[in-house]
Order: structure tokens, then C-alpha cells, then sequence
């Protein structure tokens, strides 16, 4: 195990020490028991890895006192070497294990997500396309056993996704999505082509962590906040109230909406949340920018006007550019049933990077 491991190995058990001591106390306060409990629980399995790779060294310890023994049966001898080369494999792995556990993780992983798509260069094309990916990833919501909650969506005439924005509800939401933003490229012949030209067209992810308001401050002077009525495809009204909400940031300019419900205070309330959203994921970007400078990265900052992927219909094939990663079967990837493949190996570039980075 790599040094700066080994130091943080025995941080986390002298801070799960300290957990253990405090929650013996009867008289602590209900808020900081909960919060020290959730803490407590999110270390029991680093704990139980780190008791597993302790047990197996100490047992080789063991087996190496035999062996030094000069006087030791040659058949005993032989099957302690036959134990020390078990325990060595059983080492190993527990090593990898505890390692894995012990590299830091993003402290946003285990939060919920919004997800914003919008419809960038080529027209009604970028449109239909940016429908495409909001499907799947509905798709892999609900494979997923996650929630999904629509939060705003503009369409035009022909059912192409405009933009559309929605909060995402589950475990480990957007650890792992956060990867999925960025601008995604479609290679394809249009419906709306007669002479069957392949037309290139994009559309732009941004996966953003939901945060709650103790994390970041907003000055309500600093808002304008806007109602009007919800519309439909086509920009028909839907709503004879003005129900939907638009909040604006004064000094930063960003924006946010919501036409979810009938409820005005209900709609104004998730655009706020997704303006927490946004304006935490600005300074995160700021402190991730700055970060990067020192840091390698494989799969990229998670900016959306990163070009990540390309969807090539005519050649049925997805490439993702971060890991040059291909895969064939477009429609099953877009049907959601087969994103967990890109998912899983942008994250273990992940890992990879961030144990490289821990080594420099």
C-alpha cells in the first residue's frame, strides 16, 4: 500500500475511535448524534477492510514464525508454504479493497442530481436528438430504481427536446452521472432529409449535484423572479395562470425556471433549488479548475462545453473521446439498458486518476 494510504489508514481509525467514544455519550445533543451516526456508518465498511487486511498480516506473521523454525517437520513445512502463499493472494486482495475504499471520494457522489439538456447546433435535428437522450436517460432512471421528477420542458412542433431540465432522486445519483455532462454529438441522416445526407447536429448534459440551502448562501435581494404561464409544444399556453416561475441571478446572470405544477410557490421553489444547484456547481467548477492545474484527468472536468461523445448511426457505433471507448448497438445504448458500460469505465478512470494523482 502506497504511504499516503497507509497515513489515512490510520486516520480514519483514530477518527472512528473518536466516533465510537462520543456516541457512548448519553447526554449529546440529537442533532450532532445523527449526523455522527450517519459518519460512523458511512466508515464501518473502510473499518471492517482495514480489521480484514490486519487480521491476514498478522496471520502471515504467524505462518513466517513457523517457517524460521530450523527444527520444523518438512511436512508441516510444506503446507505452512502452501498457507503463506493462500494468505499472500488473500493479502493482496484485501489490499486492493481497503485501497480502493481508502482513495477520497467527491463528497457530492452521494448526492441527488439535476440534469439539464439543451438542443445545440442543428436545428430541429439537435432537437429531436436532445429528445433522444432525455429518453434514455428516463430509461436508466428507472432502471436504475431511481426517481425522476420533470422540473421544465420546451419542445418544438415536431417533439424535439428545446431544453428540458430534471431532478434526479437516489442513491449515488450524481456520483454516477456527473460524468454525463458535456456536449454529445449525433451523426445521422435526418427525417426531415429527402436526399439523405448525413447531417451532424449536438446537444449539450450538464448534471448538477442538488444541494441543500446551509451550503450555499443566496441573497434574496440579489433575485428577479418572473412569472408567466406554462406553454406547451409549439409555445401554446397550457396553464390560463401564470403559475410558471424564472428566477435570475443578478450578479452572476444565471437563470432558472420551472412549469412543473399548477403551484406557483411549488415551481418557485424548485427553481430555487436548481439555482442552489447551479451556483454551488459554478464555485465547484472554480475549485476543480484550480485544482486540475496540479491534476490529471482522463475523464475530463465535467464542463459542458466538453465535446464527450459521439452517437455515428450510419457506422451504429458510440465513442466516448475521454476513454476512446466504442461501443456498437447505438439503440440499445439509448435505450438505456447498456449506459452502466460507458458509466462503469469512466469511473474507474476515475479511480485510476485519483490514485495517480495521490502517488505524485
Amino acid at each position: 500500500m502506497i504511504p499516503v494510504l497507509k497515513n489515512r489508514l490510520e486516520e480514519i481509525l483514530n477518527k472512528y475511535s473518536e466516533i465510537e467514544s462520543k456516541l457512548l455519550d448519553i447526554d449529546i445533543n440529537i442533532d450532532i448524534r445523527l449526523s455522527l451516526t450517519k459518519e460512523h456508518s458511512d466508515l464501518s465498511p473502510v473499518i471492517i477492510a482495514i480489521n480484514e487486511l490486519q487480521s491476514c498480516e498478522t496471520e502471515i506473521e504467524g505462518v513466517k514464525e513457523i517457517l524460521d523454525d530450523k527444527d520444523i517437520d518438512s511436512s508441516l513445512r510444506e503446507e505452512a508454504l502452501k498457507e503463506l502463499d493462500s494468505l499472500k493472494k488473500s493479502l493482496q486482495k484485501c489490499t486492493e479493497i481497503t485501497q480502493k475504499l481508502l482513495i477520497p471520494k467527491d463528497p457530492d457522489d452521494n448526492r441527488n442530481a439535476i440534469i439539464e439538456i439543451r438542443a445545440g447546433t442543428g436545428g430541429d435535428e439537435a432537437a429531436l436528438f436532445g429528445s433522444n437522450l432525455l429518453k434514455m436517460y428516463i430509461r436508466y432512471v428507472e432502471l436504475q430504481k431511481w426517481e425522476i421528477e420533470i422540473l421544465s420542458l420546451s419542445e418544438n412542433d415536431i417533439g424535439g427536446c428545446k431544453e428540458a431540465s430534471a431532478k434526479i432522486i437516489g442513491n449515488n445519483v450524481f456520483g454516477r452521472l456527473k460524468f454525463e455532462s458535456g456536449v454529445h454529438r449525433v451523426q445521422r441522416v435526418p427525417t426531415t432529409e429527402t436526399q439523405g445526407r448525413i447531417h451532424t447536429s449536438a446537444a449539450t448534459v450538464a448534471i448538477l449535484p442538488v444541494v441543500e440551502e446551509v451550503d450555499i448562501e443566496i441573497n434574496t435581494s440579489e433575485l428577479r423572479i418572473d412569472t408567466y404561464r406554462a406553454q406547451g409544444a409549439g409555445g401554446q399556453h397550457v396553464n390560463k395562470t401564470e403559475s410558471a416561475v424564472r428566477i435570475t441571478h443578478l450578479p452572476t446572470g444565471t437563470v432558472t425556471q420551472c412549469q412543473d405544477g399548477k403551484s406557483q410557490h411549488k415551481n418557485k421553489a424548485k427553481a430555487l433549488e436548481m439555482l442552489r444547484a447551479k451556483l454551488y456547481n459554478n464555485e465547484k467548477e472554480i475549485r476543480d479548475s484550480e485544482r486540475s492545474e496540479k491534476r490529471k484527468s482522463l475523464v475530463g472536468s465535467g464542463d459542458r462545453s466538453e465535446r464527450i461523445r459521439t452517437y455515428n448511426f450510419p457506422q451504429d457505433r458510440i465513442t466516448d473521446h475521454r476513454i476512446q471507448l466504442s461501443l456498437n448497438r447505438i439503440e440499445e445504448v439509448l435505450s438505456g439498458s447498456r449506459l452502466n458500460e460507458i458509466i462503469d469505465v469512466l469511473l474507474a478512470q476515475e479511480e485510476s486518476d485519483r490514485l495517480a494523482n495521490l502517488t505524485e
